[in-house]
């Protein structure tokens, strides 16, 4: 991964192969035309205050994402200056962003594929700007290239940028190193998730899951546990091993126990984990099935917050909790009309077997719940209907306490994941009651993403507070890269896991 130092060294001596400055859209001009942000004096005073002028004739407005190159000034040991852009200009002796810094430097980190290192002279005002921008360069630098040409990336065929030197911060300061270490440790975590997402599922089934989880547990003092198959059978997990029981490759539970001395919270986290998903007996149309690699996204999620939170040393208990299964069609699948008997006790009456998440949630749930945690957060790349209501870029929030839901949700937006509060109506779960079994995991078509929500809820220990992430259109973006957000596995809902956990800590949580 990229390598990041904090610099105070001045922008026309330093030895760089590019330096990047933000430009934004001037607020106060009708024309909107481009405005150098703080940061970038230097450069400016080297164009005799008029870089904007030149930017402009570049054709540079300062819209966010926007990518201008032009030549490094006379003098200037760095060959190339990178302007990106920031957005709007903020009013009056108000910072950029932290969101506009994080996308700014990821921009730039990505466009610099190839160069080994970069200067980034963005506005910094604080600690929280400088891991912003951290973050926004590690996670823009991020290339999944393990099954390609060693170090390149698809699209230019040239290794992601190699060292970032952040000027403006402050080496010897306490909260800024603190920020930038912050941020290496989740965006380290957080693209561990998105290889993970990446990962053919010809070599990810749910034991190799589980596998990277022990290794990575070994490291950082977490304990770990494995349930197999014959484990599971033992428990009487039935949902796990309903959706796993048509594939060659056993289902598998793991739990991540991290414990901190000096903690007053138990968070319990859960992640959906499957690893493909054919949708079973009840099979995916044509088109559906090229990227079901990416169904494990919410268990890549929550393996990546708990082994961040054990790096930060947070001083709350986590519980991680990854629900593996294939979810495959063969002569031993579940069929539509099976009946299954969960690790709860409640039976459950198949009627799609491409509604398998919350088949595997449910176990987990139940199996949290047992603990008596504070909360219980699970995430899961859950319901097309999800989709079709947010989209592709922002993910829905369901929980049982009003307060909660708000909590997640503002966590979610702080660190820069968009998420919408969802309701859970009280009228829709009619819609799952079965002549057959104590419920169905199917109910009304309308509003299906809300219908998960209320199949999940039957599954949480009573008294316990929960929220429910359905990551179903965030977790792979299929489209282009954007800000710091790459084609593929994105890694979604990490960053709000790891700051619902420092909350907890804190004892901030809702």
């Amino acid at each position: 991964m990229t390598a990041l130092t904090l610099s105070t060294a001045a922008v026309p001596g330093l030895r760089a192969d590019a330096i990047v400055i933000g430009v934004a859209k001037d607020s106060a001009s009708k024309s909107g035309g481009p405005v150098v942000a703080p940061g970038a004096e230097a450069v400016d005073q080297a164009y005799d205050g008029g870089l904007a002028g030149v930017l402009e004739t570049l054709g540079a407005s300062g819209a966010e994402g926007e990518v201008t190159k032009l030549p490094a000034p006379a003098g200037f040991k760095a060959p190339l200056v990178v302007a990106v852009g920031l957005g709007a200009q903020p009013g009056k002796d108000a910072g950029y962003d932290t969101e506009a810094l994080r996308k700014a430097a990821g921009v730039a980190a990505r466009t610099l594929a190839g160069v080994k290192k970069a200067a980034f002279a963005l506005p910094l005002t604080d600690a929280a700007d400088a891991g912003a921008v951290a973050e926004g360069v590690l996670l823009g630098a991020y290339s999944f290239d393990a099954y390609k040409e060693r170090g390149k990336d698809e699209k230019n065929g040239k290794a992601p940028l190699a060292e970032a030197a952040l000027l403006g911060g402050k080496p010897r300061d306490k909260a800024y190193k603190a920020a930038v270490e912050r941020a290496v440790a989740v965006a380290e975590e957080l693209n561990r998730a998105r290889d993970l997402v990446n990962t053919p599922p010809n070599d990810l089934n749910p034991e190799a899951f589980a596998a990277v989880a022990q290794a990575a547990a070994k490291e950082h003092g977490i304990k770990v546990q494995v349930l197999d198959e014959k484990a599971l059978t033992k428990g009487g997990y039935g949902g796990i091993l309903g959706v796993g029981a048509g594939s060659a490759s056993g289902p598998r539970l793991v739990k991540l126990s991290y414990t901190s001395s000096k903690a007053k919270k138990h968070l319990a986290l859960v992640g959906k984990g499957i690893t493909y998903d054919s949708g079973g007996i009840s099979l995916k149309p044509a088109g559906h099935n090229e990227t079901m690699k990416c169904d494990m996204s919410g268990a890549a999620a929550v393996f990546a917050a708990v082994v961040a939170a054990a790096r930060l040393g947070l001083e709350v208990n986590i519980t991680g909790w990854l629900a593996l299964a294939e979810n495959m069609p063969s002569g031993s699948a579940t069929r539509p009309g099976d009946v299954l008997r969960m690790y709860s006790g409640k039976t459950v009456e198949v009627l799609n077997t491409d509604a398998e998440g919350r088949l595997v949630l449910a176990d987990a749930l139940w199996a949290a719940s047992q603990e008596k945690p504070d909360a219980i957060v699970d995430v899961a790349t859950l319901t097309g209907a999800m989709m079709l209501a947010l989209g592709s870029r922002t993910f829905g929030v369901m929980a049982n306490d009003d307060a909660f839901r708000s909590a997640v949700h503002e966590a979610a937006e702080e660190v820069g994941e968009p998420a919408w509060p969802m309701p859970l109506p009280e009228h829709l779960r009619k819609g799952m009651d079965s002549a057959t079994a104590d419920i169905a995991n199917m109910g009304e078509r309308m509003g299906g993403g809300l219908v998960a929500g209320l199949f999940l809820r039957e599954f949480v220990g009573e008294g316990i507070t929960w929220a429910h992430l359905d990551i179903a259109g965030p977790a792979f973006n299929e489209g282009g890269p954007f800000g710091y957000t790459p084609k593929g596995g994105t890694g979604s809902a990490v960053r709000t896991l790891v700051r619902i956990a420092e909350l907890a800590a804190s004892g901030d949580l809702g």
